[in-house]
């Protein structure tokens, strides 16, 4: 695997300071820039052209969910992993539909985070199972009642690759 550069984005200096050192002391991670708005994170995606953000939600200004949607609009390669503490029932659809390609909670960070950037670099979706059992479980909610709006709108690729992580 080649080299993975990486736009960190949460309004915290400090949780940014510490993610940066555990990134940095992996082989081939490079944290090139971060931001602390979701506007920034937009204008840095366009500088930089990271191949991964690492995205909170709750930012001030534009928030997460806001950049992921201008940052998959832009077209490029670059691919959002979702770091952030909301639980996955608040905000993992909004997320998945705005364009992300991971969905990790903070508490889990510890243990997931260089797996999910590695996961999210090679074009694949990270979910953790509980986010994984969640997604199928609106799926099959939305199959079931029509009117539920939204994960009927999957491709067909999206579909494949929903299966694909429920087999795990």
């Amino acid at each position: 695997m080649s080299e993975v550069r990486i736009l960190l984005v949460d309004d915290h200096a400090m949780f940014r300071a510490g993610i940066r050192a555990l990134l940095e002391s992996e082989e081939r991670l490079t944290v090139v820039g971060e931001a602390a708005t979701g506007d920034d994170a937009v204008d840095e995606v366009r500088s930089l052209k990271p191949d991964v953000v690492v995205m909170d939600l709750s930012m001030p200004g534009s928030n997460g969910l806001e950049a992921t949607l201008r940052i998959a609009a832009l077209g490029l390669d670059t691919r959002v992993l979702v770091l952030t503490v909301h639980a996955e029932e608040e905000y993992l659809v909004p997320v998945v539909e705005a364009g992300a390609s991971g969905y990790l909670t903070k508490t889990s960070a510890d243990r997931d985070l260089i797996e999910a950037i590695r996961i999210v670099a090679r074009g694949e979706v990270f979910l953790p199972p509980k986010a994984t059992r969640l997604l199928l479980q609106q799926y099959k909610s939305a199959e079931q009642n029509p009117d539920l709006a939204g994960l009927h709108e999957l491709s067909s690729r999206e579909q494949e690759v929903l299966a694909l992580t429920a087999e795990g």
